[in-house]
């Protein structure tokens, strides 16, 4: 009994800091997209810097997940449990690079023109932000059906990427608008990435619950 309840200490605090590390990569995406729309260099620096954070608290999940594994003898569906979370964590990780790719174009966009497509963006990433969340609620509430769910939602942020691929190319009608045209495509791309990265931690997440690999969509590679 008392193995088991330190296992499940030990488990608790594993969720503690997914849910930590997911809240803080949602944060980046939303300054991020602020920084970019604002064209506000300072916040866009600030979450490059923040970004080590990020990858600090992935190491500790992976620390405290190795240690529970070597220490506590978990059974097969605990074991699941606790990979699952080191695999989310990289997704995690992979999204706070991301958000802070997004960052980065702030300073490369300050001194350009207006935007004319630039009103996709946001809903895009309002979209990717709540796959993350609703992907790691589903890992914390074991919820299969929760993450099931994750692949309607990546369907239509595609949708949206490649609405905004069409009309930024579209919009490519002088050589003066290509430059930022480019900077709104590399956005767009990052953020239809945030969303297979959401599938696949809710992909873990069925895995875990199942014992099932399931592949909740196929990758378009248009």
């Amino acid at each position: 009994m008392k193995t088991r309840s330190t296992l499940n200490r030990e488990l608790q605090t594993l969720n503690d800091k997914t849910l930590q590390m997911a809240s803080m990569v949602n944060e980046a995406l939303d300054k991020a997209m602020h920084a970019l729309i604002s064209r506000d260099v300072l916040t866009a620096r600030e979450i490059m810097a923040n970004d080590t954070a990020v990858n600090e608290l992935r190491y500790d999940i992976e620390d405290l997940a190795i240690i529970v594994i070597a220490t506590q003898q978990p059974m097969a569906r605990d074991l699941r449990w606790i990979i699952a979370a080191i695999h989310i964590a990289v997704e995690l990780e992979r999204i706070g690079d991301h958000a802070a790719d997004i960052a980065s174009l702030a300073e490369r966009v300050e001194n350009e023109g207006d935007f004319d497509t630039l009103h996709k963006l946001p809903k895009m990433a309002n979209r990717a932000g709540d796959m993350v969340q609703t992907a790691v609620t589903a890992f914390i509430q074991q919820d299969a059906e929760m993450a099931r769910k994750i692949i309607r939602r990546d369907e239509k942020l595609d949708r949206h990427y490649r609405l905004l691929r069409q009309e930024t190319l579209a919009a490519m009608v002088d050589d003066d608008y290509i430059r930022r045209a480019n900077f709104l495509l590399w956005a767009g791309h990052d953020l239809e990435r945030i969303g297979d990265r959401a599938t696949n931690i809710a992909e873990r997440v069925i895995f875990m619950i199942t014992n099932e690999h399931i592949e909740l969509t196929e990758r378009d590679d248009s």
